[in-house]
């Protein structure tokens, strides 16, 4: 013990610097990992350095015709590949499964409701999910995931992109002019902004971003401090489950505007992985499931090969054929 504390007090004094996208739900979310470094490290001075990223700069082009998959992190890792933080936290579905050379993914926080909410426009008070709305309502998503899912689901609405930060959508969701009926976003997002009253229906039936829910903390691979640090915010449960579903999503060769989606969950050690890759009209899709023990020694070995493996179960029923027509 006396070793432990010696160790935990040479680490944790001194400054420490995160850098975050200068949103508020982005301010919010690294503020939760902040917190939790201050209560660990209480000696320790944090000072919060802010950015702004491309795809907080581009509101106007939906994020699928951009075509950077590091539209919200690349600017983050810019800062810390020169010295001028030692830290970043993005939220986990906005990281690509390739990281630049030199920096790794050292901990992932516990992970908040990963499923996707709806929200109302107020013309539409009464009304409690989406099933509800007439025909040809139009919804405001701006990923290609949603889209593709919900479409199959609701052949009777239209989807619209929608851009902008959480309170910009709100905004333009809630105005008299509204062409929206009703907007999908993130659970996760809603919540941690206090804006869970405004969710009238969360949606089971769509599979998840990979890694919804979670924040991702990037460090230098030979930051020792930093890294040793940072442990505390790590959560092992989803570490494992958004390890897995990463590495899906590498194996598939899919970024945050490809519509892959995956739902973990866990049934004692033994971790379950259902993922869809759906064409984003909705007209064909693959879904598969596996599930194997992730526990021990080699926990986050077992998670990559099970993420990998559905993969391949995936690829086997067509995925490839679906991804390469998007690509193309």
């Amino acid at each position: 013990m006396e070793g432990e504390t010696a160790t935990t007090g040479e680490i944790g004094t001194g400054v420490l610097r995160v850098g975050s996208r200068d949103s508020k739900l982005a301010l919010i979310q690294t503020q939760l990992v902040i917190d939790k470094l201050q209560q660990t490290y209480p000696k320790l001075t944090i000072k919060l350095e802010t950015m702004k990223t491309i795809g907080d700069k581009i509101q106007d082009v939906a994020m699928s015709k951009i075509g950077d998959k590091g539209l919200f992190t690349k600017e983050l890792e810019i800062a810390l590949a020169s010295n001028a933080v030692d830290l970043v936290v993005h939220s986990l579905k906005d990281m690509p499964t390739l990281l630049p050379d030199n920096m790794m993914l050292a901990a992932i926080t516990a992970r908040e409701d990963p499923r996707d909410a709806v929200v109302m426009a107020p013309r539409h008070a009464d009304k409690r999910k989406l099933a509800d709305l007439p025909p040809n309502s139009t919804v405001g998503t701006g990923s290609v995931r949603r889209v593709a899912q919900l479409q199959r689901q609701y052949p009777l609405l239209k989807f619209k992109d929608i851009r902008g930060n959480l309170t910009t959508r709100l905004n333009k969701l809630d105005a008299e002019d509204s062409p929206y009926d009703a907007i999908v976003l993130a659970y996760a997002g809603l919540y941690r902004q206090g804006l869970e009253a405004r969710i009238v229906e969360k949606l089971d039936a769509v599979l998840p971003a990979v890694g919804q829910g979670a924040m991702g903390v990037e460090v230098r691979c030979d930051d020792q401090r930093t890294l040793a640090l940072v442990s505390c915010v790590n959560d092992t449960a989803a570490r494992l489950e958004c390890l897995a579903e990463r590495q899906l999503m590498r194996a598939l060769e899919g970024g945050c505007s490809v519509p892959i989606g995956v739902k973990s969950r866990w049934e004692g050690s033994q971790l379950y992985l259902h993922g869809i890759v759906a064409a984003p009209g909705g007209e064909q899709a693959v879904e598969a499931e596996t599930s194997g023990c992730v526990d021990g020694q080699n926990s986050e070995q077992d998670a990559v090969a099970l993420g990998a493996r559905l993969a391949q179960l995936m690829r086997d029923r067509g995925a490839d054929e679906i991804l390469n027509s998007i690509s193309s």
